[in-house]
């Protein structure tokens, strides 16, 4: 079970560097953000790149999920080639489509905003993103199921790059704010098809096979409303925010989900990404229940001490990350957002019961059932608490969502999962979390070492717990072992 679980995590290790160099824009650039442009402008930019977001999600209709499937599938392995041809030419024809109806409607939509000369360029230039990052993100997959991890990673550091460079040029130098933030992304993403198109020919041979886009529709379908969904429980409380409150607490919040989001960005989406493959190839062998429950532990394990360390400095990285003064109130959110995602993560891997027995319409349901769930506390909470409370509203859904997920996901293929060592991890996070709180009369320097010192004293703390099994310290106390000898 270990050498699957190190497969597991050397590819999704190799996909953080490829997923992190392109999630990475939005950190890197803050400080360039937060002097550039106001705090509104920022609340502007969050919500064009939000509504990008749930469309790519939307439109890919499941195909990128659909490839993963019949990747593995006996009964299309001999199929593979047509059937990427297959669900391309769908989703090109997708892309096109709504890239034909969208630009033709650019006025109309523009006029419904304060100002239409901007944000008709705004829409035109977010269509053109939208119908390359379909595409892109059908042959991601293709990369992912054939585990070509470097490539991917390659691919996607070429992007960050070519993004961060003209984000700079147009922000800090052309000072076309939004347009050109933009502009930058449109570059990014046609380079990466680019990079990306001819490799994919070679996967592809030219058959369309109706009967093949009938079985990734029939697999895909429910993945749409379960993308949707998920999209805008991520995403859709800052359009509650900007219809109960302003732009400006739209841009903080904003702020601190992007901080927030480091957990997701280094770890969460770079986990998945070699998950489900993994998951797939596993499915059926001996100890796969066994190897889905441990990858369980050891993820939520990780989410809770990374969490927990970045819950306890964010007032000091949002300090650091944003010049402007106006811009610092966002600290507040990122804790409570930080173990949302805890959740969010989680969930990722007990709702594998559902992927592998191609139950996916359950994924839908409790997806829409959280955010129906979410949308409702957020009208009750906003209005009084603002962000903190579409925070608080996240939290509260995901953690429903966890539940949920788990017990559905159960009900067609069971897994033991280690709730009790899952309670313990989050109890003693959010106990150590508060701690600094009881000594805020400190000096900066003593806070900050106080602080470094809860963070390492969480996996030793776990010990006393019986968090670890007699197998894990006695591999434990090997990697030590090496590391020390290597050290000499």
């Amino acid at each position: 079970m270990l050498s699957k679980i190190k497969n597991t995590l050397k590819h999704s290790f190799i996909y953080s560097l490829g997923n992190i160099a392109t999630k990475l824009i939005g950190i890197v650039l803050l400080p360039l953000y937060t002097t550039h442009i106001t705090v509104a402008e920022y609340g502007v930019l969050g919500i064009l790149e939000i509504t990008i977001m749930i469309l790519t999600q939307v439109l890919i209709l499941g195909q990128s999920h659909a490839f993963l499937r019949f990747h593995n599938l006996e009964g299309y392995k001999e199929r593979r080639k047509s059937t990427l041809f297959t669900i391309f030419i769908f989703l090109f024809a997708i892309g096109l489509l709504v890239n034909i109806v969208g630009q033709s409607c650019t006025s109309k939509l523009s006029s419904l905003f304060s100002k239409p000369t901007d944000f008709a360029i705004y829409f035109r230039l977010c269509f053109v993103i939208i119908f390359l990052r379909i595409i892109n993100n059908l042959f991601l997959s293709v990369l992912r199921a054939n585990e070509k991890s470097v490539f991917y990673a390659i691919a996607n550091t070429i992007k960050f790059i070519i993004i961060l460079g003209f984000n700079i040029y147009f922000v800090a130098f052309a000072k076309i704010g939004v347009k050109g933030i933009l502009y930058s992304y449109l570059i990014g993403d046609g380079l990466l098809f680019l990079i990306l198109f001819p490799k994919m020919i070679s996967e592809m041979i030219p058959k369309y096979d109706s009967n093949i886009l009938k079985a990734a529709l029939i697999f895909g379908f429910p993945l749409i409303f379960a993308s949707l969904a998920s999209m805008l429980l991520n995403m859709g409380d800052r359009y509650i925010l900007k219809l109960l409150v302003d732009y400006k607490e739209v841009g903080l919040y904003n702020l601190g989900y992007k901080v927030a989001g480091v957990l997701n960005m280094f770890f969460i989406q770079s986990f998945t990404l070699g998950l489900l493959p993994s998951a797939y190839k596993i499915y059926g062998q001996k100890g796969d229940r066994r190897y889905y429950s441990k990858m369980l532990t050891y993820f939520m394990f990780v989410l809770c001490w990374a969490g927990l360390g970045l819950s306890l400095f964010s007032k000091e990285v949002i300090k650091l990350l944003a010049l402007n003064p106006d811009y610092w109130a966002a600290y507040t959110v990122v804790p409570v957002i930080v173990l949302a995602y805890v959740f969010s993560g989680g969930k990722s891997v007990t709702s594998l019961g559902m992927y592998l027995t191609g139950k996916t319409r359950f994924i839908a349901y409790n997806t829409i059932f959280a955010l129906l769930l979410n949308i409702g506390l957020n009208f009750l909470l906003i209005p009084q608490y603002g962000m903190m409370g579409a925070a608080i509203a996240t939290l509260i859904a995901f953690i429903a969502l966890y539940i949920i997920t788990q017990i559905v996901s159960n009900r067609f293929y069971k897994i033991p999962f280690e709730n009790r060592k899952i309670l313990n991890l989050l109890l003693l996070s959010i106990a150590l979390y508060f701690i600094p709180y009881l000594f805020q009369d400190m000096k900066l320097i003593m806070n900050i070492t106080m602080k470094i010192l809860i963070l390492i004293s969480f996996p030793f703390i776990l010990y006393f717990l019986k968090f670890y099994e007699e197998i894990e310290i006695d591999t434990i106390k090997k990697m030590f072992f090496k590391i020390v000898k290597y050290g000499r």
